[in-house]
């Protein structure tokens, strides 16, 4: 769990956005506004099973978001362009 989180932050690298899978972990991700106190403007929360099927690609954002699975606020909170992470995207070729 911990290993996709972080390499959300990877591919998307910034503090803009706190990602929560409680009870597994916390990232902040995306380039913009970076916050230092309290809680961040745009927060991102779900539980470690929606987490691993948006980072695999068996859910998409848009779903999850539609489904109450997700729970997002924020402006900048929406991690659609990132989802699913770089090891589970197609490939040309494959």
């Amino acid at each position: 769990m911990r290993f996709t989180l972080e390499e959300l932050a990877d591919v998307a690298p910034g503090h803009t956005v706190e990602v929560r899978v409680p009870p597994d972990g916390a990232v902040q991700a995306v380039a913009g506004p970076r916050h230092t106190r309290g809680t961040p403007p745009n927060v991102v929360e779900m539980d470690p099973q929606t987490w691993l099927e948006l980072a695999t690609g068996a859910l998409t954002w848009d779903d999850a978001v539609r489904d109450a699975r997700v729970r997002a606020s924020g402006e900048r909170a929406d991690l659609a362009d990132w989802l699913p992470l770089q090891a589970a995207r197609e490939r040309p070729g494959r």
